[in-house]
């Protein structure tokens, strides 16, 4: 009997620690996705009281959008670009700064520093630079380079990459970097002693054993990288003409700005949709590697 009360009271105090998570994670995300869905299946327009029905039309509507589509094929082309860019120059600067190298520490504060600030700052801050600071130095120094990337449709998304890049690939570095120290010593050493160069100990010692940094790093600059916005509104507006707007982007003018809340709802669905199947895909496969090896 004593067992069985005591079995009891665990249960409880499990649950009571479960229960409050769970009624937030439904109240913050399972409730508003299903009224989400439900708004998807109307052409509400966020505003009256009456909810037209209009089924599967808004996700029909979406493939016929061009304003829609070629929102997702900046963001695809985006996340695609900054993805492997931020990877590659994250892990650059963790094996430079894992080092011997004096003054590591201080570098890696430098590094860090940009992490700190808010998006829409930063998007800000490089407007000026792109417009304003870097031209005069171009001028004063003699030379005919063009940095206003933010002003043609051709250069935005290369701008944007640069900013993106100068903000957070001090955060994904430090991942790195902790993956890098995690790896034991006597692995290089062995590798040493049978005659195995730096690069060959990089790609058979280094590259396997930071296989879980890489699943962090590329799932999070991936997701991170399908639902930018911040950026873009204080940097580009979206623009020139609509060349940098951004799947929420898209969201945010059409709900908000266009009175279509029922079609913007239908956008976001398809968001949720591409952003769990790229998390499972991703996980999926870099999980299996980490066994693998």
């Amino acid at each position: 009997m004593r067992q069985s009360s005591l079995g009891r009271i665990a249960q409880l105090e499990s649950a009571s620690l479960v229960i409050p998570g769970m009624l937030v994670f439904t109240m913050g995300v399972i409730i508003p996705m299903g009224l989400g869905f439900f708004y998807s299946l109307t052409s509400w327009d966020g505003y009256t009281k009456e909810l037209p029905w209009a089924g599967l039309s808004n996700y029909v509507n979406i493939f016929r959008d061009a304003n829609t589509m070629k929102a997702w094929w900046f963001t695809i082309e985006f996340t695609v670009f900054n993805t492997i860019a931020q990877n590659i120059l994250a892990l650059v600067f963790a094996v430079a700064l894992d080092g011997g190298i004096k003054g590591k520490t201080i570098y890696r504060t430098i590094m860090f520093v940009p992490c700190l600030i808010a998006p829409v700052v930063a998007g800000y801050i490089w407007l000026r630079m792109y417009s304003d600071v870097l031209p005069a130095l171009s001028a004063a120094l003699g030379l005919k380079t063009d940095f206003r990337l933010f002003g043609s449709g051709r250069t935005v998304l290369s701008g944007l990459l640069v900013v993106n890049q100068w903000q957070w690939v001090g955060y994904w570095m430090l991942i790195y970097l902790a993956g890098l120290q995690s790896v034991p010593v006597e692995l290089y050493e062995a590798a040493r002693v049978d005659g195995a160069s730096r690069i060959r100990q990089f790609f058979k010692i280094t590259i396997p054993m930071l296989a879980p940094a890489f699943t962090i790093c590329i799932v999070g600059i991936s997701i991170g990288s399908l639902r930018v916005y911040d950026l873009m509104v204080s940097s580009t507006g979206g623009g020139p003409g609509r060349s940098s707007t951004s799947i929420i982007y898209q969201i945010y003018n059409t709900a908000i700005g266009g009175r279509q809340y029922g079609y913007g709802s239908a956008i976001s669905m398809t968001l949720i949709f591409v952003l769990l199947l790229i998390a499972a895909a991703q996980l999926g496969i870099l999980r299996r590697r980490e066994v693998q090896l």
